[in-house]
């Protein structure tokens, strides 16, 4: 046998992990007196070949076996031995091995020697082992016990007192009820039961107390061994043990901060992943866990850098987080979402100001100023029965975001630095899901607010509709998403109704809304068509996709809306509408019958490239119908089609009768208890009708005298409605529009007014060409009309027609005309 890499029995290799050890068991005078099955797959000898026989004329290559005896007195000397050797297998063959030779003491003060026997080439192949196994080399002493086949002690080595306290002397003769709890020494003696029926290596791990260490419960890992007589009868079963309590903590740390990787942060939501990382503390960690985050956090308000308390005033924080074995014990005297004072003397507003844990293993509440300034938590805590507290500062980003408090009542083990730790690798990767989600709960409340901003912030249809809306950001995890909504009054008592959608979230779909519905309101200033202006909307929506391309040299991200514009006209009643990939219009009627328009879908803005017309349908509606416009958040979800989401619209909107207050609320309820996945958007309108009696219109010809008809018959109308102060304005506007129309056009015009809530005077003509005021010289004689029709209107303007164009003004009706 050749010995090499020689250290003592106290300071063994480098640890590593290891296969099943072959084990024997040698007398005082070198005699093989026990055999494993591993002994014999691992040098081919059989018990009966070994028990009995010298060890050193079996194991040592004959070179080496004048070496043997040499080496059996420097074991005695040292008391074990372990080491690299070389021993012979029974096929001739050397095998390189690891040994661990240890002494064994007897009832009548004899001793017998372990020795331990492992491959290195089986080593080096990465096969693996129980913990026992892998620490046979380690520095942690191996205690060994011999039972015999009635599970009697009759040998063991030093080390096993220092693991249980029990002495040798004491221990000889007798089971391990006497030395372990009976719940552990019964599990432990059905192991030895079946290691002496099978002969098979068992690991097995159980939990004591050793004596040095009473308070710290302690996990042990034994692996059981069949010794062979010479007839290759079970003749005992010998444990070796190790205190793998290191090992042990560190597999539950592991677990812990895996657990802490799939269950903190699930959502964007600060206030739920504080409540995530206490729940995850108990009871892994702690008994009672509490986090409290500064304030302003859970509204996306990142704290300064540095909290100051200089002013004495507790600070102030939120409960994100509360979880217990026992909630009926921890009765807090703040519950979750309530608003949390500190004092300025307490070990929490400490954790706070310095950064630094706090760790109080025995915690004292009987004393301390914080205790004399805040009797009620003090009072709580004893209460409860928390004997050990650790506070850990929630930091990122070199800011204090909050607190995470871990208290143990239940388990009697105070906490250690080891337990603090891991409190701080676990609020760690907390304190960065809570960054993550403070970032970007400060994105999308810019986003939200951006959003809220853009939208209109009250809509009027004036004397066409009635109108009521609703708009619901998206959650957090989606983000605010850019739907946008608009009632625009036109001329001529008129009103157009949009409801668009951006696609994407965040804050650009935010920024790109705003630019779409500016653009909406631009054309519907110069009162085109809903199909005309959903054509320029696509052509500005395509124009913002190639200034992105141009301002970046990557691909930009595609543009692209939806949306769906109407116009109702109070006048004739009749709704003209058009779409580009929106969601069709509902029409709900006075009786609660619900229909789909038949409206060409049209492609999405931007998406089309302009090679699919847009198409407008033209319907008319009785007085009192509810348009219905909305986003697809309303009546998609991931969970069900937009086709039943419909229909289940439709029914909620199907009943007669109702304000349109009402009839948005039930719409709504669906969306009760959750933030949908995407913005819902809602707009309705009631129509109303300008009654015959409110318009008065004329066909005029082309004339010169028809300026002067025109003037009388407006004045003769202004006053039958009792708008006597209106009679001279109006008389010039006429006059100015109507002799514009005698001079461009070349057919009849038209005069109209229209009572509402303004004064509408129109002139139409068959000439397509749009009025322009000019500046005139001082010597002109022209030119000044539109100028006077500006200085005399609250607005005018003009629009296009089916066979012509209207030009209009408006004038405020008299605070004592009983227009409606």
């Amino acid at each position: 046998m050749t010995y090499t890499d020689q250290t003592a029995l106290a300071e063994p290799a480098c640890p590593r992990e290891m296969p099943d050890a072959a084990i024997a068991v040698v007398d005082a005078e070198g005699t093989v007196v026990g055999w494993t099955q591993a002994a014999q797959q691992l040098v081919g000898y059989a018990a009966g070949e070994v028990v009995g026989r010298s060890a050193v004329h079996v194991l040592p290559p004959p070179e080496e076996a004048h070496r043997a005896s040499a080496f059996v007195e420097q074991c005695r000397a040292w008391g074990g031995w372990s080491g690299t050797a070389a021993i012979r297998h029974r096929g001739g063959r050397t095998l390189r091995v690891t040994l661990r030779v240890s002494l064994l003491w007897g009832h009548d003060a004899g001793n017998r020697w372990l020795v331990s026997v492992t491959e290195i080439g089986s080593l080096s192949s990465g096969a693996t082992g129980g913990p026992v196994r892998e620490s046979l080399l380690a520095r942690a002493p191996i205690g060994i016990v011999v039972y015999d086949t009635r599970l009697r002690c009759v040998w063991v080595n030093d080390a096993m007192e220092r693991h249980d306290g029990v002495p040798r002397h004491r221990r000889f003769g007798r089971g391990l009820k006497d030395s372990l709890p009976a719940i552990e020494a019964e599990a432990l003696e059905v192991v030895m039961r079946q290691v002496l029926e099978s002969g098979t290596t068992t690991v097995h791990e159980y939990r004591a107390w050793p004596p040095a260490d009473r308070r710290r419960e302690h996990a042990f890992s034994a692996s059981f061994f069949c010794l062979q007589g010479a007839d290759g009868a079970p003749l005992a079963v010998c444990s070796m043990t190790v205190d793998v309590t290191g090992n042990r903590r560190a597999r539950e740390r592991l677990a812990i901060l895996s657990e802490a990787g799939t269950h903190i942060g699930s959502t964007l939501d600060v206030m739920r992943t504080g409540q995530e990382l206490a729940e995850l503390a108990v009871p892994l960690l702690a008994d009672h866990a509490l986090v409290d985050l500064v304030e302003s956090v859970p509204f996306g308000v990142e704290p300064s850098a540095r909290i100051g308390t200089a002013s004495g005033r507790p600070q102030s924080m939120r409960r994100a987080g509360v979880a217990s074995v026992d909630m009926g014990v921890l009765e807090l005297p703040w519950v979750r979402e309530e608003v949390v004072h500190t004092h300025p003397d307490s070990p929490f507003t400490a954790a706070m100001r310095t950064g630094r844990s706090y760790l109080e293993p025995v915690l004292d509440t009987r004393s301390g100023p914080w205790v004399d300034h805040d009797p009620v938590r003090a009072q709580k805590v004893r209460d409860s029965g928390i004997h050990s507290l650790m506070v850990v500062p929630i930091r990122a980003r070199r800011c204090v975001l909050g607190l995470a408090l871990f208290g143990r009542s239940v388990e009697q083990t105070p906490f250690q630095e080891d337990d603090l730790l891991l409190a701080e690798e676990l609020v760690t990767r907390a304190a960065l899901c809570l960054d993550n989600a403070l970032q970007y709960a400060r994105e999308r409340t810019a986003a939200l607010t951006l959003q809220r901003d853009l939208l209109p912030h009250r809509v009027q249809g004036g004397a066409a509709v009635e109108v009521a809306s609703r708009y619901v950001p998206a959650d957090m995890d989606h983000g605010v998403g850019g739907d946008w909504f608009d009632v625009i009054e036109l001329s001529g008592a008129r009103v157009a109704l949009v409801v668009g959608d951006v696609v994407g979230h965040g804050i650009n779909a935010a920024a790109t809304m705003g630019r779409l519905r500016t653009a909406v309101r631009t054309l519907a200033d110069l009162d085109l068509p809903p199909d005309e202006l959903l054509a320029h909307l696509d052509d500005t929506v395509r124009r913002l996709n190639d200034e992105e391309s141009d301002d970046s040299g990557q691909a930009p991200a595609v543009v692209g809306a939806t949306c769906l514009y109407a116009v109702y006209d109070p006048v004739t009643r009749r709704c003209t509408m058009a779409r580009a990939g929106h969601p069709p219009a509902l029409i709900v009627g006075e009786q609660g019958q619900v229909t789909v328009p038949d409206l060409p879908a049209g492609a999405p803005l931007g998406l089309g490239l302009g090679l699919v017309p847009f198409q407008s349908v033209e319907l008319e509606l009785p007085e009192g119908s509810v348009l219905a416009l909305y986003s697809d958040g309303l009546v998609e979800s991931r969970d069900e089609d937009i086709d039943v989401g419909l229909r289940r619209l439709c029914t909620t909107l199907a009943q007669p009768g109702g304000s349109l207050e009402d009839m948005c609320s039930r719409a709504m309820q669906g969306l009760r208890g959750h933030a949908p996945a995407d913005d819902v958007t809602l707009l309705l309108a009631r129509t109303r009708a300008i009654e015959p009696a409110q318009v008065a219109s004329w066909d005029l010809p082309n004339e010169p005298v028809t300026v002067q008809t025109a003037r009388r018959l407006a004045a003769r109308q202004l006053r039958e409605w009792g708008l006597e102060p209106l009679v001279t304005p109006v008389e010039s506007i006429v006059s100015e529009l109507v002799t514009n129309a005698i001079r461009h056009g070349d057919g009849p015009s038209r005069l109209r007014l229209i009572q509402h809530r303004v004064l509408t005077c129109e002139v139409s003509d068959s000439n397509t060409g749009r009025p322009r005021p000019r500046h005139p010289h001082t010597l002109d004689e022209h030119g000044r009309g539109l100028h006077l029709v500006a200085q005399l209107s609250r607005r005018w303007g003009s629009r296009s027609a089916t066979d012509g164009k209207v030009v209009w003004a408006e004038q405020d009706l008299p605070s004592t005309a009983g227009a409606r």
